[in-house]
């Protein structure tokens, strides 16, 4: 069982307003990252939100996810990994740590990642995405590495990690520059949707 724990608890402070519920595409940007991962190769979708919880709960339909509320978000990212790894099936061989603001990564990435990982073991613990390489996200880690994120405090994600076990590391060239896209500030909604 692969997992999949959304990382949407921030307070988007870079953008100004709560960007899990920009419009993307006809949905929200959150909406929509939950909506490719339903159509990967995930088996399990847990979503983490702090700030504006119930608001965010109100606008995008969820189904099919867990939810994981995190009252410490202010804390950091860290806390909101703890979180979601707390709830995450204890059976998950790997989980992928996927940010809220990328909506734009293809579901067919997510199974490259995974198919990836599969293929690697045992050799390769953790499957990162390339593009004209430069790493992106989401990055997909093995069940090995799952106590070491109990120890990460503050804005601290994966990135820790990763220095940690380079050896452990497997980089995937993939097609499309999605893997490098995410939305911390307006100028980049507005380049990335279009609008």
């Amino acid at each position: 069982m692969i997992s999949a724990i959304v990382l949407a608890a921030g307070e988007s402070r870079r953008m100004g307003e709560t960007k899990q519920l920009l419009p993307w595409q006809g949905k929200t940007v959150l909406g929509h990252v939950l909506d490719i991962l339903l159509a990967s190769s995930v088996e399990e979708v847990i979503l983490v939100l702090g700030h504006e919880a119930e608001r965010v709960l109100e606008k995008v339909a969820i189904r099919e996810i867990k939810v994981a509320f995190n009252p410490d978000y202010r804390k950091g990212m860290s806390t909101s990994l703890r979180r979601g790894l707390m709830a995450m099936n204890p059976n998950a061989e790997a989980f992928l740590v996927f940010l809220a603001d990328q909506p734009a990564i293809p579901p067919e990435i997510i199974s490259q990642l995974i198919d990836s990982f599969r293929r690697a073991q045992p050799g390769k613990s953790i499957v990162v995405p390339s593009f004209g390489g430069r790493r992106g996200h989401p990055v997909l880690f093995g069940k090995k590495h799952r106590e070491e994120f109990g120890g990460l405090t503050g804005e601290v994600g994966g990135r820790e990690i990763l220095a940690r076990h380079p050896e452990d590391i497997l980089v995937l060239e993939v097609d499309t520059n999605a893997v490098l896209i995410d939305l911390d500030t307006p100028e980049d909604y507005r380049s990335h949707s279009g609008r």
